[in-house]
């Protein structure tokens, strides 16, 4: 077999013209040598087999890459002490084993499926992320990998599979949407492609609000009118501002939905509403009529007049806003007002202070009512009211008033929005 090898700096060009030659070349440790052989389709499996031991990370990573590298030799590297090492190996085969599994022998189905199993309980999280990435839209690994994955404690290894993969049943993910805790999960399942009514309602039924939004936003999820009913009515919707746009914008809505929905969007969306729905002028006007009695009813301080960025700003400059204020501000249902002025008070960026109220996390509510400046007490109205924190989240105050973690537990909850 002839190997081309480019040498050092001026690229000339020699050969290794047999395995004897490789070999005494890989004894002799000429690195350049043993580089260029380790990412070679041609090179010998016996020689990859050896390189895969060398000390050279950057070699054992060629050779993690290589579609020539022999199953022995991955296995070894499965274990290699270096992070980069696996994640070529899991990006190699997974790329590979569709073909593998289309067009090869049993035995290597087998071996490559080996591997697969490894690498999917790989100690690693961006081993396991790597192979869920390139698995995510295959129909054929073992669906047990796809469960296996979609599973996985790290939300940027299930995502994709919870997201893409066409192995995952309704009882499947039915499962997974009634036992998981980690945060992010249904809103990987709500941007799927088809979802079921089943589906549908399982994920509006947790209340998640990003969850949720995605799924409104999702157009091709089967939404039955009595879970939106439930969305717009029970699960309070008016107050949830992340839910307004895709709940207005969904296709094929109800005449009873959309003029529940005027009551509480901004007009625009309402305009858009009337829009997409192609509504006759007289049911349009109904909703706008809606609408203008909304605006007439909240006076003078409605966005209409100021926005409510520089309202917060202005009442804060004159030392309006305190606990009291907010706790009458979320008893009154001013959302938007709340969050303008938390954002104002804890010094946070504006999409940190709406993201952490989007997680229902009672210990990140806590951290920010503490960042804000504000009371226990606040931080109990604002779990129960603002954020509508699961009972399982809820964190109740220390002696009935004080904050029940310390600061610095505080300061690390609120470290990765600052």
């Amino acid at each position: 077999m002839i190997l081309n090898i480019f040498k050092n700096k001026d690229n000339r060009a020699k050969q290794l013209s047999s395995y004897e030659e490789a070999r005494s070349a890989l004894e002799a440790k000429k690195t350049n040598d043993k580089m260029i052989l380790a990412g070679q389709d041609s090179t010998p499996q016996e020689v990859l087999y050896y390189l895969a031991e060398d000390e050279n990370t950057e070699i054992r990573k060629k050779v993690a890459s290589n579609s020539n590298t022999p199953i022995q030799a991955d296995k070894i590297l499965s274990n290699d002490e270096c992070e980069e090492v696996k994640q070529e190996l899991a990006r190699k085969i997974a790329r590979f084993f569709p073909n593998i599994s289309e067009d090869g022998t049993a035995q290597i189905r087998d071996k490559a499926l080996e591997m697969i199993e490894i690498l999917a309980s790989d100690q690693l999280p961006s081993v396991r992320q790597i192979l869920a990435e390139e698995l995510k839209s295959s129909n054929s690994i073992p669906k047990h990998i796809a469960r296996k994955l979609a599973n996985d404690e790290i939300l940027s290894v299930c995502a994709p599979i919870l997201e893409y993969s066409p192995l995952l049943s309704d009882t499947d993910l039915k499962e997974i949407i009634a036992a998981t805790t980690l945060t992010g999960a249904l809103e990987a399942i709500a941007k799927r492609d088809e979802l079921s009514g089943d589906i549908c309602d399982a994920i509006a039924s947790s209340l998640e609000i990003p969850a949720v939004s995605n799924l409104l936003a999702n157009q091709n999820a089967q939404i039955r009118e009595e879970t939106l009913d439930n969305i717009i009515n029970e699960a309070q919707a008016q107050n949830i501002e992340e839910w307004h746009e895709p709940l207005a914008k969904r296709p094929n809505l109800s005449m009873r939905a959309m003029k529940r929905i005027a009551t509480f969007v901004a007009s625009s969306l309402v305009d858009s509403m009337i829009t997409l729905n192609h509504l006759e002028p007289d049911q349009g006007e109904e909703l706008l009529l809606r609408v203008r009695e909304r605006i007439s009813a909240e006076g003078p301080e409605s966005d209409d007049e100021r926005s409510l960025a520089e309202q917060a700003a202005d009442l804060f400059e004159r030392g309006v806003v305190d606990d009291e204020f907010i706790q009458n501000a979320i008893k009154n249902k001013q959302r938007e007002l709340v969050t303008q002025c938390l954002i104002i008070m804890s010094n946070l960026p504006d999409k940190s202070v709406r993201n952490i109220l989007s997680k229902k996390k009672g210990a990140l509510i806590v951290a920010l009512t503490w960042k804000a400046g504000l009371s226990m007490r606040t931080a109990l109205n604002m779990q129960s009211n603002l954020a509508f924190v699961a009972p399982d989240d809820f964190v109740n105050a220390k002696n009935g008033v004080d904050f029940p973690m310390s600061q610095d537990q505080m300061e690390y909850e609120i470290a990765l929005y600052e």
